[in-house]
C-alpha cells in the first residue's frame, strides 16, 4: 500500500477527501492535489465552487429521476420522444452510456440502484413506486428492462417484472450483446446500441 510523507498536513488532508473519490488511489490523489496546487487561486476556487453548486443547487426529475436543471429534464420536455417507452437503468451513468448509442427514442426511468442485501438496499430503497404510478396513467406500453447483468442486477429485473405483471404493458429486456456480470456504463457503444435496438421479451 501506497504511504507517503507530507510535509504538510493541508497537502495530506486534500489527498484523503481526493483519495475517496470512486477509482482514485492515494498516488493519483497526490498527483491531483499536486496539480491543484500548482494552478491559479481563481481556477480552483472556481473548481471548488461548481462541486458545491452540484450538491447545493442539483435538482432532480419528478418523472425519470435525472439530473435537471429546470425541473423537467430535457428529454422528458422533448416532444420528439416517444412517451409510450419507459427504459427503466440504474442510474445517470446508464442513461449517459444509452443516450451515446442514438438508437434509443423513448424516455427513462431511474431507479437510483440495484437491490443488494448485501448492501442493505431492498426494493424500499429503490424508485420502483415511482414506476409504478408512471404505470398507472395508462400512457406507456412497453418498459425496456436496461440494468446490469449481474446477480444484483438479475434479481432486480424479476422483481420489477413481477411488479409490473399487472399493469398492460410489453416488458422487454436488452439483448444478451451485454455480457452476464457487465455494467452498462462500461459497455462499448456498438454493443450497447445493438443490444438497445434488439431487445426481446424479457423472461424471468
Amino acid at each position: 500500500m501506497f504511504r507517503q510523507n507530507y510535509s504538510s498536513s493541508l497537502l495530506e488532508e486534500a489527498v484523503d477527501q481526493l483519495a475517496t473519490l470512486p477509482g482514485v488511489g492515494r498516488r493519483t490523489a497526490l498527483r491531483l492535489a499536486l496539480h491543484l496546487m500548482g494552478e491559479p487561486r481563481e481556477n480552483v476556487e472556481q473548481f471548488a465552487g461548481s462541486l458545491v453548486r452540484l450538491k447545493r443547487d442539483v435538482r432532480y426529475c419528478p418523472e425519470c429521476g435525472m439530473i435537471s436543471d429546470d425541473g423537467t429534464c430535457p428529454v422528458c420536455s422533448d416532444p420528439r420522444r416517444d412517451p409510450t417507452v419507459v427504459c427503466v437503468v440504474e442510474s445517470l451513468r446508464d442513461v449517459l452510456s444509452i443516450e451515446n448509442t442514438g438508437q434509443y427514442n423513448g424516455l427513462y426511468h431511474i431507479l437510483g440502484g440495484i437491490i443488494s442485501p448485501l448492501d442493505g438496499i431492498g426494493p424500499g430503497d429503490l424508485r420502483i413506486n415511482e414506476l409504478s404510478e408512471r404505470l398507472e396513467k395508462g400512457r406507456i406500453g412497453e418498459v425496456v428492462l436496461a440494468l446490469s447483468t449481474s446477480m444484483e442486477g438479475e434479481t432486480t429485473a424479476y422483481y420489477l417484472y413481477k411488479q409490473i405483471a399487472r399493469f398492460p404493458v410489453t416488458v422487454t429486456a436488452i439483448a444478451r450483446g451485454v455480457g452476464f456480470g457487465d455494467d452498462l456504463e462500461y459497455t462499448d457503444e456498438l454493443t450497447l446500441g445493438r443490444s438497445i435496438k434488439n431487445r426481446q421479451l424479457f423472461k424471468p
